[in-house]
């Protein structure tokens, strides 16, 4: 039995060794004819003009409106991921009362855990997250309220939202008026800013 168990654990460490490496590498590339083009991935890099003294305040306004970003971009993360545990766990509620019960039941629990941190974001920061919220959900906040709560919900808050200069209809162009935005969350993304933690 020894020399079968022998036998065996030679013939399976000489299989072994044939796996090791032999010392050559495979890189990407295409071929063109004869010529081996090698293909790299580069990182994202983003260029900006060299500040010019005389536009100091456009600076401040992009400082501040980065520290805006970098406070409300983690509640939008967490909207949205909020958002998909609610419509996984509604989708296994057959009942139409019960999925308003459960509903219910997450608003208030999230209620209790961001209620006192989202009450300290300031009105920029506020219209920030609205923004953000589409950005990472793909729908305004009024659409998710709508969905979620119902008309009349959506419209009490809107009215409410408008009382304070904003709107919950507010929708993320990134490649206009929040191109700002959008250049410091892809910053965020790729890890060349910490988001600010509480």
């Amino acid at each position: 039995m020894r020399s079968l168990i022998f036998v065996l654990f030679l013939l399976i460490a000489t299989g072994a060794k044939a796996q090791l490496p032999d010392g050559r590498k495979v890189s990407l590339g295409t071929t063109v004819g004869n010529d081996t083009i090698p293909m790299v991935n580069l990182p994202v890099v983003d260029i900006y003009a060299a500040i010019d003294p005389a536009h100091a305040e456009n600076l401040k306004r992009y400082l501040k409106l980065r520290r805006d970003v970098l406070r409300a971009y983690p509640y939008a993360k967490l909207a949205s991921q909020q958002l998909k545990l609610i419509n996984d766990s509604t989708l296994k509620i057959k009942s139409e009362r019960a999925r308003k019960k459960f509903i219910k039941e997450k608003e208030k629990d999230l209620k209790a855990r961001f209620e006192k941190d989202l009450k300290n974001l300031t009105y920029t920061q506020g219209r920030i997250l609205i923004k953000l919220i589409d950005r990472e959900t793909g729908n305004t906040s009024y659409e998710l309220v709508k969905d979620l709560r119902g008309s009349f919900q959506a419209f009490f808050w809107q009215s409410f939202a408008r009382l304070f200069g904003t709107n919950l209809k507010s929708e993320y162009d990134a490649a206009g008026e929040d191109r700002l935005i959008e250049g410091i969350v892809q910053a965020i993304e790729r890890g060349e800013l910490q988001v600010i933690k509480k």
